[in-house]
């Protein structure tokens, strides 16, 4: 990585870090874009250029993460099905539930208290599984080759993302808890397991 694209690291990392620090005091309404940008020793246009909305400083990342995820549905290889592809893609242990890092689990336990105590974050986390959500129901639809009163294509894609979201809050729980570790993970991977194989055979409950 050169110095350039190291600073611009360092400036993105720096913006995020002011965000939440006066969110975690504040609250996330209460907090205007020029505030984050003074502490930050950046100007507006630059926190802007860094992340479109101010939901942005938060859920960076979530629609390139649905995006991949949603690839890798389309994607899968020949006589798998979707929920063995989307479980294949939810369940690689990835960022904090495979290195916890002190620092990182500690932001992350603030961030999860600056969602839970703001709808509009909560309304942002709800747009985005409502998009992936259809655009999942989307591409089961077309290979199913279905008709548009078919619900089959948005009951699965709507019971597959509500794992996706279950798993992300049993995580902001249990950073705030302070429960992040491997105990964890295998517990969240096991429980995850379970909920998409019984997605994928049929509910029998």
């Amino acid at each position: 990585m050169g110095l350039r694209e190291r600073q611009k690291l360092a400036r993105r990392q720096r913006i995020v870090e002011a965000a939440v620090a006066l969110f975690a005091e504040r609250g996330f309404e209460a907090v205007p874009v020029t505030e984050i940008a003074q502490r930050a020793e950046v100007s507006p246009a630059t926190v802007f250029n860094y992340f479109p909305t101010k939901e942005d400083l938060i859920y960076d990342g979530m629609a390139a993460f649905h995006a991949a995820l949603l690839g890798a549905v389309r994607d899968r290889r020949p006589g798998v099905s979707v929920p063995a592809a989307f479980r294949e893609f939810l369940l690689q242990p990835r960022g904090l539930l495979v290195a916890p890092d002190p620092g990182a689990r500690e932001q992350l336990a603030v961030v999860a208290r600056v969602i839970r105590e703001s709808p509009a974050l909560q309304a942002r986390e709800r747009q985005e599984a409502e998009r992936s959500t259809a655009a999942l129901a989307e591409l089961v639809a077309a290979e199913l080759v279905v008709g548009p009163l078919d619900l089959r294509p948005w009951v699965l894609a709507t019971a597959l993302v509500g794992v996706s979201r279950a798993m992300s809050r049993a995580v902001q729980q249990a950073a705030i808890d302070g429960r992040l570790g491997p105990e964890f993970t295998a517990e969240l991977m096991t429980a995850g397991t379970d909920a998409l194989i019984m997605i994928e055979q049929g509910c029998t409950a």
